[in-house]
Protein backbone atom coordinates (compact mmCIF):
# COMPACT_ATOMS: atom_id res chain seq x y z
CA UNK A 1 0.00 0.00 0.00
CA UNK A 2 1.36 3.43 -0.95
CA UNK A 3 0.46 6.73 0.69
CA UNK A 4 1.49 10.21 -0.41
CA UNK A 5 4.08 11.90 1.79
CA UNK A 6 3.05 15.43 2.75
CA UNK A 7 5.02 18.35 4.07
CA UNK A 8 4.07 19.75 7.47
CA UNK A 9 2.24 22.49 5.52
CA UNK A 10 0.03 19.81 3.97
CA UNK A 11 1.53 19.93 0.46
CA UNK A 12 2.32 16.83 -1.57
CA UNK A 13 6.06 16.17 -1.82
CA UNK A 14 5.58 13.94 -4.86
CA UNK A 15 7.02 10.98 -2.97
CA UNK A 16 5.22 7.89 -1.68
CA UNK A 17 5.54 5.97 1.58
CA UNK A 18 5.15 2.21 1.34
CA UNK A 19 2.97 0.79 4.12
CA UNK A 20 3.56 -2.91 4.77
CA UNK A 21 0.46 -4.88 3.72
CA UNK A 22 1.14 -7.38 6.53
CA UNK A 23 0.65 -4.54 9.01
CA UNK A 24 -1.75 -2.14 7.30
CA UNK A 25 -3.62 -4.47 4.94
CA UNK A 26 -4.69 -7.56 6.88
CA UNK A 27 -8.24 -8.68 7.63
CA UNK A 28 -8.88 -7.15 11.04
CA UNK A 29 -9.47 -9.48 13.96
CA UNK A 30 -11.94 -7.49 16.03
CA UNK A 31 -11.93 -9.93 18.94
CA UNK A 32 -8.15 -9.55 19.29
CA UNK A 33 -8.63 -5.76 19.33
CA UNK A 34 -11.31 -6.14 22.01
CA UNK A 35 -9.08 -8.27 24.23
CA UNK A 36 -6.07 -5.97 23.88
CA UNK A 37 -8.10 -2.83 24.63
CA UNK A 38 -9.75 -4.60 27.57
CA UNK A 39 -6.33 -5.55 28.96
CA UNK A 40 -4.98 -2.03 28.51
CA UNK A 41 -7.92 -0.46 30.38
CA UNK A 42 -7.83 -3.14 33.09
CA UNK A 43 -4.14 -2.46 33.66
CA UNK A 44 -4.93 1.23 34.27
CA UNK A 45 -7.22 0.43 37.20
CA UNK A 46 -5.72 0.99 40.64
CA UNK A 47 -8.03 -1.50 42.32
CA UNK A 48 -7.82 0.36 45.66
CA UNK A 49 -11.58 0.37 46.27
CA UNK A 50 -12.64 -0.71 49.75
CA UNK A 51 -15.75 -0.54 51.91
CA UNK A 52 -16.07 -1.46 55.56
CA UNK A 53 -17.68 -4.74 56.44
CA UNK A 54 -19.48 -5.65 59.64
CA UNK A 55 -16.35 -6.35 61.67
CA UNK A 56 -14.71 -3.09 60.59
CA UNK A 57 -17.49 -0.58 61.33
CA UNK A 58 -17.09 1.52 64.46
CA UNK A 59 -19.84 0.57 66.89
CA UNK A 60 -20.71 -1.53 69.90
CA UNK A 61 -20.90 -5.31 69.56
CA UNK A 62 -23.59 -5.55 72.23
CA UNK A 63 -26.67 -7.48 71.15
CA UNK A 64 -29.48 -4.90 70.89
CA UNK A 65 -32.20 -7.06 72.43
CA UNK A 66 -32.83 -10.63 73.30
CA UNK A 67 -33.31 -13.18 70.57
CA UNK A 68 -36.86 -14.35 71.39
CA UNK A 69 -40.13 -13.11 72.84
CA UNK A 70 -39.36 -9.43 72.35
CA UNK A 71 -41.95 -8.82 69.68
CA UNK A 72 -39.31 -7.69 67.18
CA UNK A 73 -37.12 -9.23 64.55
CA UNK A 74 -33.99 -11.15 65.52
CA UNK A 75 -30.99 -8.86 65.37
CA UNK A 76 -27.42 -8.77 66.54
CA UNK A 77 -25.34 -5.67 67.14
CA UNK A 78 -25.67 -2.17 65.74
CA UNK A 79 -23.10 -2.94 63.03
CA UNK A 80 -25.53 -5.26 61.28
CA UNK A 81 -25.74 -4.64 57.51
CA UNK A 82 -29.53 -4.30 57.70
CA UNK A 83 -29.25 -1.18 59.86
CA UNK A 84 -28.33 2.32 58.70
CA UNK A 85 -24.64 2.88 59.41
CA UNK A 86 -23.92 -0.83 59.54
CA UNK A 87 -21.29 -2.69 57.55
CA UNK A 88 -21.67 -3.54 53.89
CA UNK A 89 -22.30 -7.10 52.76
CA UNK A 90 -19.76 -8.43 50.23
CA UNK A 91 -18.36 -4.94 49.62
CA UNK A 92 -15.47 -4.22 47.25
CA UNK A 93 -11.99 -5.17 48.39
CA UNK A 94 -8.60 -4.13 46.98
CA UNK A 95 -7.69 -6.31 44.02
CA UNK A 96 -5.46 -6.42 40.96
CA UNK A 97 -7.38 -6.24 37.68
CA UNK A 98 -4.39 -6.98 35.46
CA UNK A 99 -4.34 -10.02 33.22
CA UNK A 100 -1.94 -11.31 30.58
CA UNK A 101 -2.23 -11.79 26.83
CA UNK A 102 0.37 -13.55 24.71
CA UNK A 103 2.60 -11.45 22.48
CA UNK A 104 1.28 -12.92 19.22
CA UNK A 105 -2.30 -11.92 20.05
CA UNK A 106 -1.25 -8.40 21.04
CA UNK A 107 0.73 -8.02 17.81
CA UNK A 108 -2.27 -9.24 15.81
CA UNK A 109 -4.51 -6.75 17.61
CA UNK A 110 -2.14 -3.86 16.85
CA UNK A 111 -1.87 -4.79 13.17
CA UNK A 112 -5.66 -5.19 13.00
CA UNK A 113 -6.17 -1.72 14.46
CA UNK A 114 -3.74 -0.17 11.96
CA UNK A 115 -5.44 -2.01 9.10
CA UNK A 116 -8.84 -0.64 10.15
CA UNK A 117 -7.46 2.90 10.25
CA UNK A 118 -5.77 2.48 6.86
CA UNK A 119 -8.98 1.12 5.31
CA UNK A 120 -10.88 4.11 6.71
CA UNK A 121 -8.38 6.56 5.22
CA UNK A 122 -7.38 7.86 8.64
CA UNK A 123 -3.61 7.51 8.20
CA UNK A 124 -1.50 10.46 7.04
CA UNK A 125 2.24 10.35 6.37
CA UNK A 126 4.33 13.52 6.67
CA UNK A 127 8.01 14.12 6.10
CA UNK A 128 10.21 14.34 9.18
CA UNK A 129 9.80 17.73 10.83
CA UNK A 130 10.30 19.71 14.00
CA UNK A 131 9.21 23.10 15.31
CA UNK A 132 11.73 25.90 15.86
CA UNK A 133 10.16 26.73 19.23
CA UNK A 134 7.58 24.87 21.31
CA UNK A 135 4.29 26.61 20.55
CA UNK A 136 0.77 25.24 20.65
CA UNK A 137 -0.09 27.64 17.81
CA UNK A 138 2.46 25.86 15.60
CA UNK A 139 0.75 22.50 16.08
CA UNK A 140 -2.74 23.95 15.54
CA UNK A 141 -1.54 25.37 12.22
CA UNK A 142 0.01 21.99 11.39
CA UNK A 143 -3.33 20.24 12.05
CA UNK A 144 -5.23 22.82 10.00
CA UNK A 145 -2.85 22.48 7.05
CA UNK A 146 -3.29 18.70 7.11
CA UNK A 147 -7.08 19.16 7.33
CA UNK A 148 -7.35 17.14 10.53
CA UNK A 149 -8.27 19.93 12.94
CA UNK A 150 -11.15 19.00 15.24
CA UNK A 151 -10.26 15.30 15.08
CA UNK A 152 -8.60 13.17 17.74
CA UNK A 153 -5.00 13.16 16.55
CA UNK A 154 -2.25 10.64 17.26
CA UNK A 155 1.12 11.96 16.10
CA UNK A 156 3.63 9.11 15.82
CA UNK A 157 7.30 10.08 15.97
CA UNK A 158 10.40 7.95 15.46
CA UNK A 159 12.31 9.61 18.31
CA UNK A 160 11.58 12.03 21.12
CA UNK A 161 11.12 15.59 19.79
CA UNK A 162 10.83 18.00 22.70
CA UNK A 163 9.66 20.96 20.63
CA UNK A 164 6.89 18.86 19.06
CA UNK A 165 5.87 17.15 22.32
CA UNK A 166 5.66 20.49 24.15
CA UNK A 167 3.63 22.01 21.30
CA UNK A 168 1.08 19.19 21.43
CA UNK A 169 0.64 18.60 25.15
CA UNK A 170 -1.81 21.50 25.68
CA UNK A 171 -4.10 20.40 22.84
CA UNK A 172 -6.89 18.33 24.45
CA UNK A 173 -7.67 16.15 21.42
CA UNK A 174 -4.07 15.35 20.39
CA UNK A 175 -1.14 13.38 21.72
CA UNK A 176 2.31 12.24 20.60
CA UNK A 177 3.73 8.74 20.83
CA UNK A 178 7.01 7.11 19.92
CA UNK A 179 6.49 4.59 17.12
CA UNK A 180 7.89 1.72 19.19
CA UNK A 181 5.42 2.43 22.02
CA UNK A 182 2.06 2.72 20.26
CA UNK A 183 -0.57 0.20 21.29
CA UNK A 184 -3.98 -0.94 20.14
CA UNK A 185 -5.87 1.34 22.52
CA UNK A 186 -4.24 4.61 21.42
CA UNK A 187 -4.66 3.63 17.76
CA UNK A 188 -8.36 2.89 18.15
CA UNK A 189 -8.95 5.92 20.39
CA UNK A 190 -7.91 8.40 17.66
CA UNK A 191 -9.37 9.04 14.21
CA UNK A 192 -6.37 10.76 12.61
CA UNK A 193 -3.06 8.86 12.74
CA UNK A 194 -0.14 11.01 11.56
CA UNK A 195 3.08 9.09 10.89
CA UNK A 196 6.43 10.69 10.16
CA UNK A 197 8.60 9.12 7.46
CA UNK A 198 11.03 7.56 9.91
CA UNK A 199 8.23 6.21 12.10
CA UNK A 200 6.75 4.36 9.09
CA UNK A 201 9.91 2.22 8.93
CA UNK A 202 9.45 1.24 12.59
CA UNK A 203 5.71 0.56 12.33
CA UNK A 204 6.20 -1.52 9.17
CA UNK A 205 8.10 -4.06 11.30
CA UNK A 206 5.23 -4.69 13.75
Amino acid sequence: MEVAILTKEGKDTGRKAVLNDEVFGIEANEHAIYLDVKQYLANQRQGTHKSKERSEVSGSTRKLHKQKRGGGSRIGDINSPVLVGGGRVFGPRPRDYRFKLNHKLKALARRSALSLKAAAGQIVVVENFTFDTPKTKEFLKFAKDLQIEGKKILLVLSTKENSVNLSVRNVPNARTFNASDINTYVIMNNNAIVLTEDSVEIVNKF
